[in-house]
């Protein structure tokens, strides 16, 4: 048990200390205090000692800065079984200082009351926030009372414990010093996460779109179309076109070879690589002619004059393409509203953003490509050099596709996928049944998932077709149960490491 002889107070609400200012007094607990706190204390016939009196500096830039100084941090952060640290609190008059009472600017009533910015910002709390943050982290030796909820706990231990406190106490108020601190902290952040929104909203381009995600929302664009794509002809742009612009063309930067890709509700529907463009094209629409009906179709490759032959027997909305032989964009362009767009080959972004629950999540862009480097062959079976090619052409397309995500490719020419499932099963079994339906023979192909696999059940399953390689991440507690059934059913398999999940 260690015994409260000293206590920094320093709020903004008074109300704090009424309970309280009796039982300081009684305890003869030396207060140190700020200025509005110090005036509150003297008028309620507390005697404290000025933070101004230990640091011999007074309080600057209009109260910004009070507390800030290596005399009040070290008096709450000295460690008082190292002899070194008592030296120190000596050698420079730094008294200890066992209780700190802080609370924090209103900053979410500052929200609230819709202030204006400036008055928004005087309301982020740096020195309370810091020593809050100080007294909790030195838990062993200093009380920290960070709002009105430990109150009785601080009561307990004046009330109870004639003013001495535990570890237990000390260490029950700290972690509730550092949840008010990180909601502090998360509710400043989300404010600036929206000012930059409006900011960027402010200096961005705002194009109107034809209509949101249903024809009866209204939808705008923020940003630079200009310099990701430029329109030579068709209707105007809508907001789910743009959803499956932006997947199509993160989904073709993934390939080298001329390569042909359609793409339906954000995800692949079909997609294939080949020497020649149109050849890749007919591979391409093999896969599901049915869901390409109305895509978004996308190359990486100048779109020629043959392969526009081909695609213009098609109804499809959108076409993407990083140059177009003219003559192949007079074939293309001759149905008013089909949209033909220039892909300007624009680099990845660094960090994606979307909204939700009324706030904004953000992470870093998956820009992780598995690679030859990344595969692991863990079953008895090893991939041959055409397997090998085949699979991190599929885990491509599994990274760009919804998951749950099976993926089953055979000669680089997509042959069916299931995606957005939320059995990793009914996903493998719904691709299954569209190659079937497709007519293509599952002999020897491979397949890439998107996750591990929690059971063999897929192995199984994949194994009945003719599937004969499989690539996934790895990382389930019972891998072993579906690399014992490859190597039963003598399928390859390897891990990369890597999920690619895409909700």
């Amino acid at each position: 048990m260690k015994k409260i002889k000293s206590a920094l107070i320093s709020v903004f609400d008074k109300n704090l200390l009424k309970e309280i200012l009796p039982k300081l007094k009684n305890l003869n607990i030396q207060i140190y205090s700020t200025g509005g706190t110090q005036k509150y204390l003297t008028d309620n016939g507390i005697k404290s000692i000025s933070v101004e009196n230990i640091t011999s500096y007074p309080s600057i830039l209009n109260g910004r800065v009070k507390t800030l100084h290596p005399k009040v941090f070290g008096g709450i952060l000295a460690q008082r079984e190292l002899i070194s640290d008592i030296n120190e609190l000596k050698k420079y008059d730094i008294p200890e200082l066992d209780l700190v009472i802080v609370d924090l600017y209103p900053f979410e009533q500052a929200l609230k009351n819709n202030e204006s910015e400036s008055n928004i910002i005087e309301n982020i709390d740096i020195g309370g926030i810091s020593l809050i943050r100080a007294a909790a982290k030195n838990f062993k030796h200093t009380v920290v009372i960070s709002s009105y909820k430990n109150l009785n706990k601080l009561n307990t231990i004046f009330d109870n414990q004639n003013g001495f406190s535990s570890i237990e106490d000390r260490k029950i108020l700290a972690k509730e010093a550092f949840k008010i601190s990180y909601t502090y902290d998360n509710m400043i952040f989300n404010y600036f996460s929206n000012q930059i929104d409006k900011v960027y909203k402010e200096n961005s381009e705002i194009k109107k779109l034809r209509y949101g995600e249903n024809p009866h929302q209204d939808a705008v664009f923020y940003g630079s179309l200009d310099k990701t794509i430029k329109q030579l002809s068709g209707k105007k742009l809508s907001y789910n076109n743009l959803l499956d612009i932006d997947s199509a063309i993160n989904l073709i930067k993934e390939f080298e070879d001329p390569t042909f890709a359609i793409i339906k509700h954000n995800n692949v529907c079909g997609l294939s690589s080949r020497k020649k463009l149109k050849n890749a094209w007919k591979d391409a629409l093999q896969a599901d002619p049915i869901s390409a009906f109305g895509g978004i179709l996308i190359t990486n490759t100048e779109l020629d004059i043959d392969t526009a032959n081909e695609i213009d027997k098609l109804f499809f909305e959108v076409i993407i393409a990083p140059s177009y032989n003219q003559k192949a964009l007079n074939i293309i362009s001759s149905k008013k509203n089909r949209i033909i767009l220039i892909n300007k080959l624009f680099p990845n972004e660094k960090r994606i953003r979307r909204t939700i629950l009324n706030g904004i999540v953000e992470q870093s862009f998956d820009s992780k490509t598995d690679e030859e480097s990344d595969l692991k062959n863990v079953t008895l079976k090893k991939i041959t050099n055409d397997q090998k090619i085949d699979l991190l052409f599929a885990s491509k397309i599994c990274k760009h596709s919804k998951s749950n995500a099976i993926v089953i490719v055979k000669n680089k020419q997509l042959i069916s996928s299931g995606v957005g499932q939320s059995s990793r099963v009914d996903a493998l079994r719904h691709a299954i049944y569209k190659a079937k339906s497709f007519n293509f023979n599952l002999k020897e192909t491979v397949m890439a998932s998107d996750a591990f696999f929690p059971f063999p059940d897929c192995v199984e399953i994949g194994s009945n077709v003719g599937i004969s390689a499989i690539i996934q991440p790895g990382g389930s507690i019972n891998d072993k149960l579906s690399i014992e059934s490859c190597d039963k059913k003598e399928i390859a398999m390897v891990f990369t490491g890597f999920r690619h999940f895409k909700h």
